[in-house]
C-alpha cells in the first residue's frame, strides 16, 4: 500500500532534544503532527515509526530522533491510500494555521517544515483532516494508540 500519514504525537513536558543534523531543538509541551509518506510499503513506514527502540532501531529520520525522546509518545496515526506523492500539500495547508518546527522532516523537499505544534490536541486533529481533505484525500484512516 501507498500513501501519506500524520503521526500525532504527544510531548508532555517542555524538553530539549538532539535532532540528527539540526542539532538540539526545544519541544514545547504539546501535541504535534508529523507528515509523512510512504510510496513503497505505507503499513511498513507506520510500524517502523511505532516500534520501540529497544528493537534494535535505527535513528535514521528527523521524526526517529523525536521520538526518541524522554517524554514523547504517538497517540496516533491518519492516513490515507495515494500513489500520488502529497505530503508536501498536506504540510503547506497545515503551515497556514499551525506553528511548526522550522526544517524538520523536510531536507528532500522546499517546505518549511513538516512537524506541526498545538496545545490542543482536538485542534490539531482537526487541521490534519482537513489538511487532508483539501489536498484530495477523501478516504481517511484513523488509528487511536493509548487512549485512557
Amino acid at each position: 500500500m501507498k500513501g501519506t500519514y500524520v503521526l500525532i504525537i504527544e510531548n508532555s513536558k517542555d524538553t530539549e532534544i538532539e535532532i540528527g543534523k539540526i542539532g538540539c531543538i526545544e519541544f514545547k509541551k504539546g501535541f504535534y503532527a508529523y507528515v509523512g509518506s510512504a510510496l513503497s510499503g505505507l503499513e511498513r513506514r507506520i510500524d517502523r515509526h511505532l516500534r520501540a527502540l529497544g528493537d534494535n532501531k535505527e535513528l535514521h529520520w528527523h521524526i526517529d530522533y523525536f521520538l526518541a525522546g524522554p517524554v514523547v509518545e504517538v497517540k496516533g496515526v491518519l492516513f490515507a491510500e495515494t500513489a500520488d506523492r502529497k505530503e508536501c500539500e498536506i504540510a503547506t495547508n497545515m503551515s497556514m494555521d499551525l506553528a511548526s518546527i522550522t526544517n524538520f522532516g523536510c531536507s528532500d523537499c522546499t517546505c518549511k517544515s513538516h512537524l506541526f505544534y498545538s496545545t490542543s490536541l482536538l485542534r490539531l486533529k482537526g487541521h490534519v483532516c482537513n489538511s487532508f481533505y483539501d489536498s484530495g484525500l477523501i478516504k481517511l484512516y484513523t488509528v487511536n494508540l493509548n487512549e485512557e
